[in-house]
């Protein structure tokens, strides 16, 4: 038999065998603003979303990545299956359109064999697809608070052995504080052609521009005072990023006689970024290519998973003087070069996973990932004694895992033991005088979990819990030496223990008139086990920016298909923000609301109205925070990102299916 794909919420699957995932949805996603992703992702429970800005996005997942100054690592990233996470393991989903994404899927910690094994897991995005046999032009445009304004426009077509997804969207804001517009324009082109009986191939391009005014983070007494306010240096720069990201790949699958398939990618990722920030100017290009392959098939009686992935990338980055304070009030001029450096990163992983039945109701299946990364630093501007030019290359490693699951009629149960990994970023393997440090070594960890879904009611209620333990050693410590400057150590260990809960309940009122309530709540009891720096001990301590407790909730009301209404709270509690535990930020909660009205027109013509309030009782809350912050020149630290005040969106969508 061929693959079969477990279907939940009607969200398709794509972690492999019994590997279990969380997954959210369109309908999910339309519960907010087309802008807000932090609030759709964070309705996973384990997965936390920190966003500063519409530019400036970390996800951590199950308390991993939380250490990172800015952006995401420790996870792989994955759009329609093509592994889109740069050489130096950091990923960013700001590049991609939530309105064109019709699914998220989330394996959460070193689960998944046959997506990289990191600590963090993985996150799989998938595009919309066509309506099988149909035809489509929708237009829907946005508007809100902040002077924002966002147009999608879209066309679809899907017929026997072909379908085209092309789009365009464009968004403007002037954003909720100062020196904090976003202007952005994107195009996704997705495609799939039938070759045959046992062939075809899929079509993926990708393209991304946007400019992202930058306010930066605040001290304590501005974020209380004064949160529309941006940092007075970044104000005076008038700091602001550039971004052109392009993503191309073709994908080739093949039915071999029997049950035996492979698909395999082939990619091109390019980025090109230029960031005028007030201690200097960053002007840098990445570009990458790349190969998944992946074979499936039976094998006695079990099935299995043999593949690898190859990325190679070369990143080119220099940073010059800014010279805003002589520019006569006219923020950012680029002066002098004071650093030009190349670095060429490789990364190989080989996967495979092996399910066999033990009974009828029991499986197991086992993995193996094996990783090689590899970085080649280049230093082109200073000569002789004093270049820092080095290699860095880590010995490969290998990252077991073994699950076990237990199936009845109206649930399941699995166990899992897993060994996980994630590469240190550039600025880690460096030392102070920006040399590489030969002595760096991977963060590793041992992942155990227990978990289970049910279903109750009659399948009207479904509930999944899950406990784990992590335990991570050679935690990789980003030491702040200047004002954008850090270097990585290897510091200690940490414990991660946490119990994730969700559910829903599909409650009918009447024929048409339906009630859903539902909830994720993630409690992460996360602390140092062995942690000392220089003099200080912060063993016992909980683990720096992961709040304890978290809770997404609501309550969907939906009339026939046309008619819905959703009321969202989200509780995010108490922060640590050092790692001496004496500063945290408050807990807060949030309320949301949306309504959604769809009616048609003429003949094939629907409309469709969206409308929402986010943040309804206009909380000053942190979106995002800065781990050990430190003040220079006697100013205060700067610890938060403050969150959006209450705002308003109301969308208008139109819609021609033939």
């Amino acid at each position: 038999m061929s693959e079969v794909i477990l279907i939940e919420k009607g969200i398709e699957k794509k972690a492999v065998g019994i590997t279990p995932s969380g997954t959210i949805g369109i309908k999910e996603m339309e519960r907010y603003s087309p802008l807000d992703i932090a609030s759709s992702i964070n309705q996973i429970s384990g997965v936390y979303l920190l966003s500063g800005a519409l530019n400036t996005n970390r996800i951590t997942i199950r308390g991993v990545g939380a250490r990172t100054p800015y952006g995401t690592d420790k996870l792989r990233l994955y759009f329609n299956n093509i592994p889109v996470t740069n050489g130096a393991g950091f990923s960013t989903i700001e590049a991609y359109d939530m309105e064109n994404l019709g699914a998220i899927e989330v394996i959460k910690g070193p689960k998944g064999s046959s997506f990289g094994t990191n600590l963090g897991g993985a996150l799989i995005l998938r595009t919309r697809a066509p309506e099988a046999g149909k035809t489509s032009f929708t237009n829907s445009s946005t508007f809100g608070s902040y002077k924002m304004f966002k147009n999608n426009l879209a066309f679809r077509h899907s017929e026997n052995g072909f379908n085209i997804n092309l789009s365009y969207n464009h968004l403007k804001t002037e954003g909720y504080r100062q020196n904090n517009q976003f202007e952005r324009d994107g195009l996704l082109l997705t495609s799939s052609v039938k070759l045959g009986n046992n062939d075809r191939m899929d079509f993926l391009f990708n393209y991304i521009d946007y400019t992202a005014q930058i306010p930066s983070s605040l001290n304590q007494t501005d974020f209380e005072e004064n949160p529309t306010h941006a940092d007075a240096n970044w104000l005076a720069a008038r700091g602001y990023e550039a971004n052109k990201y392009t993503l191309a790949g073709v994908t080739y699958s093949h039915q071999f006689k029997g049950s035996l398939q492979n698909s395999t990618s082939v990619f091109y990722t390019y980025l090109d970024h230029y960031e005028p920030r007030p201690f200097n100017i960053l002007d840098e290009f990445t570009h990458g290519f790349g190969l998944r392959s992946v074979f499936r098939g039976n094998l006695f009686s079990g099935n299995f998973t043999l593949g690898g992935e190859a990325y190679r990338d070369e990143y080119h980055w220099g940073t010059f003087e800014n010279l805003y304070e002589d520019n006569n009030g006219n923020g950012s001029l680029q002066g002098n070069r004071l650093s030009d450096n190349q670095e060429f990163r490789r990364q190989l992983n080989i996967f495979a996973t092996f399910e066999v039945p033990l009974t009828g109701n029991l499986s197991a299946q086992v993995g193996l990932n094996l990783n090689k990364t590899t970085y080649n630093f280049k230093d082109l501007f200073t000569i002789g004694e004093d270049n820092k030019s080095a290699r860095r290359s880590f010995k490969p490693i290998l990252l077991p895992s073994m699950k076990l699951r237990y199936r009845w009629q109206n649930g399941s149960l699995f166990a899992s033991v897993d060994r996980g990994f994630s590469n240190p970023g550039l600025e880690e393997t460096l030392t102070p005088d920006g040399v590489v440090n030969p002595d760096i070594s991977q963060e590793k960890g041992m992942n155990y979990e227990l978990g289970g879904k049910f279903l109750l009611f009659d399948g009207a209620m479904q509930v999944n819990a899950t406990v784990y333990l992590m335990h991570i050693k050679d935690l990789l410590v980003a030491q702040r030496v200047g004002e954008d400057q850090y270097i990585g150590r290897n510091a200690g260990k940490t414990r991660h223990k946490g119990l994730e809960l969700e559910a829903r309940y599909a409650v009918p009122v009447s024929g048409s008139l339906s009630l859903t309530p539902f909830f994720a709540y993630t409690l992460s009891d996360h602390s140092f086990v062995d942690f000392v720096d220089g003099e200080n001990d912060y063993s016992g301590n909980p683990l720096t920016g992961v709040p304890r407790h978290r809770l997404s909730s609501g309550l969907d009301f939906a009339y026939g298909n046309d008619v819905a209404l959703n009321i969202s709270h989200q509780f995010v509690d108490d922060i640590p923000l050092t790692d001496a535990n004496t500063q945290s930020s408050k807990a807060y909660n949030i309320f949301t609301t949306s309504a959604r009205y769809s009616l048609p027109l003429i003949g094939p013509v629907k409309l469709r109205l969206n409308a929402g309030i986010n943040n309804v009782l206009n909380t000053n809350y942190a979106a995002s925070v800065l781990i050990n912050a430190v003040g220079f020149g006697g100013s205060q630290p700067r610890y938060f990102y403050p969150g959006n005040g209450r705002n308003y969106f109301g969308r208008i969508g139109l819609s021609y299916v033939f």
